[in-house]
């Protein structure tokens, strides 16, 4: 037992998703033409919000903030994804590892706090559409955004990966997940995890449950601001700059939810690797879509841009 402890780990093998042989190629096809899409629509976002004057508000402000959130956490896990499904396994070494899943875990976090603010946002802007943008002001956009970074970033760096890295790891070196999550790194280690997994556990409430709460709670101002409205084109206009953000919100905490604060059981591993796809390939690929598809706004500007490129 002595000689296991002074062995440490120094690279991973990632499983990835197994008994897959026939279907590899497809599956990196499917994964990689997700990926390309993901990046093209969320770069096009905020590329848009930059350059169309009519677009700079805080609510794209605010998108094109998510966007790059976006763009972070998925190229932090699909790269390294693809070449585990089409070597049907792959190593990592364990410093490549600890930064995956530190750049994964704050990314999440700060997304976490984002959609808490974009939910926020719709609320001052159908709750108090007159004093909107008086409240909105420059300074308070900018507490928004940088609070989230730095909240995010600072609570796992400080806490999180900081204890994961004193831990003692000595094997065995095999992860049966497609990235470096949280729970498949504590089976690594021969160190005692239970203080890890509670702090893991008390962390994950004030940054997935109570932004969850918050979120809830402003929609249910902003449906009964809704009815309120007499017009039933004011009462869709209105609906329709939340339903977008409302989708995405579903879908990420959901999925947050179920992995990290109710975990399926150690026999439910693929089902967990599902569910995992879902705020890691899903979410991203529909930030642009639906904010695509379902914007006006943003559609005029990708056809006034569009137009022009093609026209010249």
């Amino acid at each position: 037992m002595n000689d296991r402890n002074q062995t440490r780990i120094s690279e991973i093998y990632l499983l990835g998703f197994q008994n897959i042989t026939n279907l590899k190629n497809l599956l990196f096809l499917h994964f990689l033409f997700i990926y390309i899409v993901t990046l093209t629509g969320n770069l096009l976002i905020i590329l848009l919000v930059m350059i169309h004057h009519r677009l700079h508000t805080p609510m794209y402000f605010f998108l094109s903030l998510l966007s790059s959130f976006e763009i972070l956490s998925n190229t932090n896990i699909v790269p390294k994804m693809l070449t585990v499904i089409i070597k049907e396994g792959d190593t990592i070494s364990f410093t490549a590892c600890m930064i995956q899943f530190y750049i994964f875990s704050a990314s999440t976090n700060s997304e976490c706090f984002l959609l808490t603010v974009m939910s926020y946002d719709r609320y001052l802007a159908i709750c108090n559409p007159l004093r909107y943008m008086s409240i909105m002001d420059l300074r308070l956009q900018l507490n928004l955004v940088f609070w989230p970074w730095l909240v995010g970033f600072l609570i796992t760096a400080v806490v999180l990966v900081t204890y994961l890295s004193l831990l003692n790891y000595c094997g065995p070196n095999i992860i049966d997940h497609f990235f470096c999550d949280l729970s498949p790194l504590l089976k690594l280690s021969c160190s005692d995890t239970s203080m890890v997994e509670i702090q893991a556990f008390l962390f994950s409430v004030p940054v997935i449950l109570f932004p969850f709460i918050f979120i809830v709670v402003t929609y249910i101002f902003i449906s009964f601001a809704i009815f309120r409205i007499s017009s039933a084109v004011g009462r869709k206009k209105a609906f329709s700059t939340c339903s977008s953000h409302l989708v995405l919100v579903c879908t990420y905490y959901g999925t947050l939810i179920s992995v990290y604060l109710f975990p399926l059981k150690d026999n439910s591993t693929n089902l967990s690797k599902v569910i995992s796809l879902l705020y890691i390939i899903v979410t991203p690929l529909l930030n642009p879509i639906i904010y695509t598809l379902r914007n006006q706004e943003i559609l005029a500007a990708l056809h006034k841009y569009s137009s022009a490129y093609f026209k010249s």
